[in-house]
């Protein structure tokens, strides 16, 4: 009986988070009329592009989605470079009072977002990157949360490994990214997954920090589209399965990366 009570559970919580996802891909196949039905439809009838091909020429879709895919990598790769090379600092080089100096880095973690977004507006404003690329991740490209994951992981490295590749003449450099690295793989997958999703689906800051729909991401994008053609529920969610293909292909891809990296640091 408790197993059979596992399963129900686990099987009400996927339809749960299922459901609506399966809604939005029926959805932008139904047409108008199928969507505006009572009760709704849960299966389209009749298969139509026409919500694609709408919210294609609605929005500019194409720079949006190469801004959002630039905006996401370059954060990514960003934040995975600072990372390593903060996290080898913080396990591997002989730093005075590295734990009070860690704690202080760590406590970038807890101020919220809300807190430093308008300095970051009012910085980047002024120094005329509103409306560009750079300003889109100059403030995220380095971040605790990596730093943190990666120090984990490279602490259950021995020492006499780091001993050993000084034997053989690996200086720093060398062994971290010869012998440390390869060796991540799996936190540096998750990591990497982790701050691409973050990035994909930032929506405040694009808002406020570009002014024309050529430079906005995709996730600006989809408002948009909530305004055209009188509110097109078909639309909507169209842009909203052209919004999630890619998270959803990179989750399924890296999901095995994302429990073994973070689990990575849990024991020693």
């Amino acid at each position: 009986m408790s197993r059979i009570a596992v399963y129900l559970l686990l099987a009400f919580a996927v339809v749960t988070v299922g459901f609506p996802v399966y809604y939005a891909f029926a959805g932008a196949l139904m047409g108008p009329s199928e969507l505006a039905s009572y009760p709704p439809a849960l299966l389209p009838h009749s298969v139509t592009g026409r919500n694609f091909a709408g919210a294609v020429h609605a929005i500019p879709l194409g720079r949006q989605y190469l801004n959002s895919a630039i905006t996401a990598t370059v954060i990514t790769v960003a934040q995975l470079l600072t990372s390593i090379l903060a996290a080898y600092a913080f396990v591997f080089l002989p730093l005075r009072a590295r734990a009070a100096v860690f704690a202080v880095f760590l406590a970038t973690l807890m101020v919220p977002w809300e807190a430093v977004i308008i300095p970051n507006y009012l910085t980047i404003s002024g120094w005329g990157l509103g409306n560009t690329y750079f300003g889109l991740v100059l403030p995220f490209l380095a971040s605790g949360f990596g730093t943190f994951m990666l120090r984990q992981s490279f602490r259950q490295f021995p020492a006499e490994l780091r001993d050993a590749a000084r034997i053989d003449g690996a200086g720093h450099w060398r062994f971290l990214w010869r012998v440390l690295v390869p060796l991540s793989k799996p936190s540096l997958a998750a990591i990497a997954v982790y701050v691409f999703l973050s990035a994909w689906n930032q929506y405040f800051w694009p808002l406020i920090i570009t002014r024309t729909a050529q430079m906005q991401t995709l996730q600006i994008g989809m408002e948009s589209l909530r305004d055209a053609e009188v509110a097109d529920p078909g639309l909507v969610l169209a842009g909203v399965v052209l919004t999630l293909l890619p998270t959803l292909a990179l989750v399924v891809l890296g999901q095995r990366f994302i429990v073994r990296g973070l689990t990575a640091g849990a024991v020693r």
